[in-house]
């Protein structure tokens, strides 16, 4: 059995990758292992916006993916861990650009060793409720395609999103040369 990663999330015999439904089978293009602390969200919402330009996202669509992995690492961090600041989240991304057109996929996936919630209790607050907060859900299954929340075998939770092109086009195994540049 392989050693668990430093921060004890791995999940799955192969060395950590998420044993969720639809995630591929290799490993993820990105990893970002964090500490359960407001103070980083923006460096992780800096790097999805990145790389969903860089896979082909527009830059308004890029800014909403970013915005809705952000909400997600919120509740985390307030919810499951409750504003400790000790929590370890991991951030996994698979990436595809699309080899015919402008576009491409995201598939994120987000896992904790936080508290566990029955995923049919995780719901957005009424629309009609007019009151700062509480908007996360709701604008998490707005931008994203694919939302789904289950609880980790050991502990925590594991949230699993994906966001589709429109393009048409179907993904590259490996994202073109010119995709992954400095331009």
């Amino acid at each position: 059995m392989p050693e668990p990663s430093p921060s004890g999330l791995d999940s799955a015999a192969d060395g950590g990758r998420p044993e969720a439904a639809g995630v591929p089978a290799r490993d993820p293009d990105l990893r970002l292992e964090m500490w359960s602390q407001p103070r980083l969200l923006a460096a992780a919402r800096g790097m999805v916006d990145h790389l969903a330009r860089r896979v082909g996202f527009d830059e308004v669509t890029s800014g909403q993916i970013s915005l809705a992995i952000d909400e997600a690492l919120c509740n985390v961090i307030n919810h499951g861990y409750e504003r400790r600041p000790d929590g370890r989240i991991t951030v996994s991304i698979w990436a595809e650009a699309c080899v015919d057109a402008a576009g491409g996929n995201l598939l994120v996936v987000i896992e904790d060793r936080a508290r566990v919630v029955d995923p049919a209790t995780i719901q957005g607050r009424d629309l009609d409720d007019i009151r700062p907060g509480g908007l996360g859900v709701h604008i998490i299954r707005e931008v994203m395609d694919l939302v789904r929340y289950e609880p980790r075998s050991g502990g925590g939770m594991r949230l699993t999103m994906e966001k589709r092109t429109e393009c048409g086009c179907q993904p590259a195994a490996d994202p073109p040369a010119e995709a992954l540049g400095d331009g």
